[in-house]
């Protein structure tokens, strides 16, 4: 009982945090490929939690869930999944603030220590499995 409590604390308290700024996901050599809403709803076009969406679509080209493609594969420099990419995912918001890499690499400099992100580097494996039931866990 004490775990289940602290995980709905700890829920809550993250849902508060990633909804404060909407967070952007932009990859590529340059940062020029849009890559998704990082903290979006669901049910947002945009959201890398949308399972439907091209951000949030297993087989999408542009969605760092798709194990195949530039932005998802763990072997790609593109990925955040890859540990020894050069050029892993952007997190910025609607201002273009910088919020680091998205980047399972510890060496890289710059890379994101937001909760969020360190719990996609965590748990990537998991939540590519089914995006909607983490998006439930972190989110709401």
């Amino acid at each position: 009982m004490y775990y289940k409590n602290v995980f709905v604390i700890l829920s809550l308290f993250l849902c508060c945090i990633f909804h404060a700024q909407t967070l952007h996901l932009y990859g590529g050599a340059d940062q020029d490929q849009y890559l998704g809403c990082l903290n979006c709803d669901n049910f947002d076009k945009n959201s890398i939690w949308n399972k439907f969406s091209d951000y949030g679509n297993v087989y999408s080209s542009k969605s760092i869930w798709n194990t195949y493609g530039n932005y998802g594969s763990s072997y790609s420099t593109y990925s955040p999944w890859n540990a020894y990419a050069s050029y892993p995912p952007a997190i910025v918001d609607q201002d273009g603030n910088f919020f680091g890499f998205l980047t399972l690499n510890p060496y890289k400099s710059d890379r994101s220590e937001l909760e969020l992100a360190l719990i996609l580097c965590k748990h990537h494996e998991e939540i590519k499995s089914d995006v909607g039931v983490w998006y439930e866990r972190l989110f709401r």
